[in-house]
C-alpha cells in the first residue's frame, strides 16, 4: 500500500515477485517517454584503467548494449586524461555500444561550459560527482530527454533487467521519481553499514524527540525518509520536469539531501526492488582516524546535511543541549538495531561481529555526529562567550560603544547561513532563466566531442 508522508508526496513501493523478471519492453513503449530516456554514469578513470575494476565496468557496458529504450548514455568521465577518454571510448566500442556521449570533464568542450556557468555566478569550480551529475544532467535535457536514470560504474553485480525495474515508474507510469533498493550481503556479511548503523538509528532518534515535542512538520520530513528501505542508493531516475527543478549536494551527502529535495518538489514518488539478489559494488574504508576520508567524511556529511535541512527548512534550534540528548538516544537505538542485526544474521548462517559493529558505532558514527554538531552550535557558543567577557570588563567599554557587539552579531550571523547551507549545485532551470543559449552551447561542444571518439 501507498504512503502517505505530506499531504502532497506519495511514495509507492515496487516488489519484485518473480526473479526471472519479465520483458518490459511492450509496456515501456506505450510510453510517450519511450526513446527519450537518458541514463546517466559518472565514472571515474580508475574504474576502467585499475585491472581489479576493469571487469565489472565491462559488464556494465556489456549489458547495457541490450537497453533499446534509450537514446543515450552519458559516461561523466572525471579524473581522466585524453588518452583514458579515448580508451573508455575503445570499450563501448569493443561491446558495440552505439548510443554512448562521453562527457569528459576535463577536456575542453566540457570545460567551456564550466567556465561559463562560473563567470555567471554559478559556482561550479568544486570537483566531484555532485559537479559531474549536474553537467550529465544539464546534458540530457540538453538532448530533448523525458526521464533521466542514474547508475554507479562499480555495480559488480549489474544486469539490465535491474536498470528496466528502476526506469518504469517515470517511463511508463509517470512518477516523478523513483529510487532502488536492495540487499546489501557479500562474502556471507551485512553491509550497508552507513544507513544500518548511522542513518536508520539517527532518523528514529530525531522521530522519538519530536514526537515528544510534536513537531508535525519536522515528523513529515522523518518519516518520508524512513519510507524509502535504503535511502543511500545512488540507482535513481527522474522525471524531467522534476529533475530541471532539483538541487543537488556536491558532497557525500548527495543522496539524503536528493531525498529531501524530492520531499520538497516532488508529488508521486516510487521506490523499486532494483534485485532479489544480494547486491554489491565498491565498499568505503571506515577510516576511524580520518574524519576527511571513507565512511567517516560520508558520516559527517550525512549527518550535516540533515541536520542542516532540519533547520533551515523546518525551522529546528540546534544547541549543545540538543545535540547531547540526539547522541544519547542514537546510541540507544544503534544498540537496538544491533541486537536485532546480531539476531537476524545468526537466523539466516550470516557471519557477524557484533563488537566491530559497536565498535564502528561508538568510535566513527558517534564522533561524526557529534563533530557535526559542533561545527553547526559553535558559532552560538563563541558569540555568547564573547560577548560575555566583553561586558564583564570595563576596559572593553570603548569598544562595545564604538558598536563591537553589533559586528560579532553580524558576523555570526553570515556564519550561521555558510554553516548551515549544504554545498549544492544549481537547478538548471535557474541556469536556463540566466543563460538562454546555454542549451545551444552544450550541444555544439556535444557534437564536437562526437568526433573525438568517432
Amino acid at each position: 500500500m501507498p504512503n502517505f508522508a505530506q499531504k502532497h508526496t506519495k511514495i509507492t513501493t515496487f516488489y519484485l515477485i518473480e526473479p526471472s523478471g519479465f520483458d518490459l519492453k511492450p509496456r515501456l513503449r506505450v510510453s510517450s517517454k519511450w526513446k527519450k530516456a537518458v541514463l546517466v554514469i559518472p565514472v571515474l578513470a580508475t574504474e576502467f584503467t585499475v585491472e581489479e575494476n576493469r571487469p565489472v565496468f565491462e559488464n556494465i557496458v556489456k549489458q547495457l548494449k541490450g537497453v533499446t529504450y534509450l537514446s543515450r548514455i552519458i559516461f561523466g568521465l572525471d579524473r581522466a586524461t585524453d588518452d583514458e577518454a579515448l580508451e573508455l571510448a575503445d570499450i563501448c566500442k569493443k561491446y558495440g555500444l552505439r548510443n554512448y556521449l562521453i562527457q569528459h570533464n576535463d577536456g575542453p568542450g566540457f570545460s567551456s561550459i564550466y567556465k561559463q556557468l562560473n563567470d555567471a555566478g554559478f559556482g561550479l569550480d568544486q570537483p566531484g560527482k555532485g559537479k559531474n551529475m549536474f553537467m550529465s544532467f544539464g546534458i540530457a535535457q540538453a538532448l530533448g530527454a523525458q526521464c533521466v536514470g542514474l547508475i554507479d560504474a562499480d555495480i559488480r553485480t549489474f544486469n539490465r533487467h535491474q536498470l528496466d525495474r528502476l526506469l518504469f515508474p517515470v517511463i511508463a507510469l509517470n512518477y516523478d521519481f523513483s529510487k532502488a533498493f536492495y540487499s546489501r550481503i557479500a562474502n556471507r556479511r551485512m553491509y550497508g553499514r552507513v544507513k544500518r548503523l548511522l542513518l536508520d538509528p539517527l532518523l528514529i532518534a530525531l522521530k522519538r524527540k519530536f514526537t515528544e515535542s510534536k513537531e508535525e512538520k519536522v515528523l513529515r520530513l522523518i518519516d518520508f525518509l524512513l519510507a524509502f528501505h535504503y535511502q543511500l542508493s545512488g540507482e535513481v531516475a527522474f522525471d524531467i520536469n522534476l529533475l530541471k527543478r532539483m538541487h543537488f549536494a556536491t558532497n557525500w551527502g548527495v543522496e539524503i539531501f536528493t531525498l529531501i529535495e524530492v520531499y520538497r518538489k516532488a508529488s508521486n514518488v516510487a521506490q523499486v526492488q532494483f534485485s532479489l539478489k544480494p547486491f554489491d559494488h565498491k565498499h568505503q574504508e571506515v577510516s576511524p582516524k580520518d574524519r576527511q576520508k571513507g565512511l567517516h567524511k560520508m558520516a559527517i556529511d550525512i549527518v550535516t546535511t540533515l541536520l542542516s535541512a532540519l533547520v533551515v527548512e523546518e525551522g529546528i534550534e540546534i544547541s549543545d543541549h540538543f545535540i547531547r540528548d540526539l547522541t544519547v538516544t542514537y546510541l540507544g537505538v544503534a544498540d537496538e538495531l544491533i541486537k536485532k542485526y546480531a539476531d537476524n544474521s545468526a537466523f539466516s548462517g550470516l557471519e557477524y561481529d557484533r563488537n566491530e559493529e559497536e565498535a564502528m558505532v561508538r568510535g566513527v558514527f558517534k564522533d561524526a555526529l557529534i563533530f557535526a554538531g559542533d561545527l553547526l552550535t559553535s558559532p552560538y557558543r563563541l558569540t555568547e562567550r564573547f560577548l560575555r567577557l566583553l561586558s564583564t570588563h570595563k576596559v572593553f567599554k570603548k569598544y562595545l560603544d564604538a558598536g563591537i557587539a553589533e559586528d560579532i552579531l553580524q558576523v555570526e550571523q553570515e556564519t550561521q547561513s555558510q554553516l548551515f547551507e549544504t554545498p549544492q549545485t544549481v537547478s538548471w532551470e535557474r541556469v536556463v532563466m540566466k543563460l538562454p543559449k546555454i542549451m545551444y552551447d552544450i550541444i555544439d561542444v556535444i557534437e564536437e566531442e562526437k568526433k573525438l571518439y568517432e
